[in-house]
């Protein structure tokens, strides 16, 4: 098409500089997913009511990202079309990010005789917050790829955003243990959670003044606004239709994303929960009394640490390997490469579920690394190919429904499991089955990379 001959091609040094704004809103949800378990059951939360907030992810990731997504299509302004929809979105997050560890002080505001709940409400609110935010970011800045950047660059280009997504990650949480181990000293939750604040902002405020959206022609330009026009001016179900008949492909990437998203969110939203109460005995504290909350103190901290510093190794991998895995994909194929990654991460899941020891744990969240950087390029590489032009926003924003979608079941369904899902410890307290929810997620990768080998790519219809 016209419009295609006026995308740049980008140098390594271009594609970094472009990931630096992802890099700061990796950096901020690392934070949340990492200590947002922590906090919330310090406020009293069961794993089901966590897992209820949790919600937040998923419904406005399938709420808000279709919407911005559409709107940014639409969106014409001497700033851009997408950069209004990145500053915004980190502008709000960094402020939820901040206030977020001061529920329980704000709570306070309005007197002693508040309802007990009434702090936990106030978290959620601001994870709530939090979350639309970053999906409102999120989606916007993922289209700046087919906007701006040629197709035979589409998997390199969402390699450097994993490669982005793994620094970012790594350095959220590796932070806090870094300065225990090597200073002895411990960062607060408050501090961990403004830290974040301030790197989603700034990264993103510094993608908005470097990166320079794609300048087209005239003629461009008016088929872009006629086709964002249609997108935005057709009922919401008809662009959903549009967008899967566009391709019989377009269905089983989609279904692809569906389950392995299950699996991944499975480790995303209990890992931490699992590494306190499987991994270091630590009973359910909601149901305790506060003096012996307090006798767990130092090993909870102990236990929260040790579970970033296994995020922090699972996103060095998809650090590491974020690039390569993209060259892999040019020689061996997308669906090749993204189905044998997504097995080696079930078999992470298995020796998690059933070897609960601390070097397993640790190796075995190298392993599934591999398959989170798989995830976030490959599938996105292989949509990118049939996605119209003029619709991109439209189309990332669907498709994250099919991320956002199958969150929902984990939050509910999977959490009411471990709620009910219980067992008396050594010490015999109560503690609920974290490690049913990697048994769990194992399956549904199985059925995820299944499901990859039967996309036929365009050199398998050749």
């Amino acid at each position: 098409m016209a419009c295609e001959d006026n995308l740049r091609k980008f140098s390594p040094i271009q594609l970094l500089n472009f990931c630096i704004g992802f890099f700061g809103l990796q950096f901020a949800w690392q934070m949340r997913i990492i200590l947002s378990g922590p906090l919330t059951e310090s406020l009293g939360a069961s794993p089901l009511l966590y897992g209820l907030i949790w919600l937040a992810g998923p419904v406005t990731g399938i709420v808000v990202q279709p919407i911005i997504g559409a709107l940014s299509d639409n969106t014409f302004t001497r700033f851009g079309r997408r950069i209004p929809y990145l500053f915004f979105g980190a502008l709000f997050g960094a402020i939820g990010l901040i206030l977020l560890p001061k529920s329980e002080f704000l709570s306070n505001l309005f007197g002693q005789n508040h309802p007990e709940f009434l702090a936990l409400f106030i978290a959620a609110i601001f994870i709530w917050i939090i979350d639309a935010c970053v999906n409102a970011a999120q989606g916007p800045y993922r289209a700046l790829i087919p906007d701006n950047i040629q197709k035979n660059q589409h998997a390199i280009a969402n390699s450097y955003l994993s490669f982005a997504i793994g620094l970012g990650s790594v350095i959220a949480a590796g932070t806090a243990p870094f300065l225990k181990w090597a200073f002895n000293y411990q960062m607060s939750v408050g501090a961990q959670f403004t830290m974040a604040g301030l790197a989603f902002i700034l990264g993103m405020l510094w993608t908005c003044l470097t990166f320079r959206e794609n300048k087209v022609s005239k003629k461009c330009l008016a088929e872009k606004k006629l086709e964002a026009k249609k997108t935005v001016s057709k009922p919401f179900i008809e662009n959903v239709k549009e967008f899967l008949s566009a391709s019989p492909e377009v269905g089983k990437i989609c279904m692809v994303q569906f389950f392995a998203w299950i699996g991944i969110m499975s480790l995303m939203i209990f890992f931490t929960q699992y590494v306190v109460h499987i991994l270091y005995g630590i009973p359910n504290t909601a149901e305790l009394a506060d003096n012996i909350v307090e006798s767990f103190g130092i090993k909870q901290t102990e236990a929260q640490n040790f579970a970033s510093v296994c995020f922090a190794f699972f996103n060095l991998i998809c650090f590491i390997i974020a690039i390569p895995i993209a060259k892999m994909a040019e020689i061996r194929g997308n669906k090749r490469v993204h189905a044998g990654s997504l097995f080696l991460m079930a078999l992470a899941y298995i020796l998690m579920a059933f070897m609960p020891n601390k070097v397993t744990v640790f190796a075995a969240m190298g392993l599934a690394g591999i398959g989170w950087a798989s995830t976030l390029s490959l599938p996105f590489a292989m949509l990118s190919k049939h996605i119209k032009e003029g619709t991109e926003g439209s189309a990332m924003g669907i498709f994250n429904i099919f991320i956002s979608a199958p969150q929902v079941l984990v939050c509910t369904v999977l959490a009411w499991f471990i709620n009910i899902s219980t067992y008396k410890n050594a010490c015999g307290l109560e503690n609920n089955h974290w490690d049913y929810a990697f048994m769990f997620g194992a399956i549904m990768l199985i059925i995820s990379a299944l499901l990859t080998l039967s996309v036929q790519e365009k050199e398998d219809m050749e």
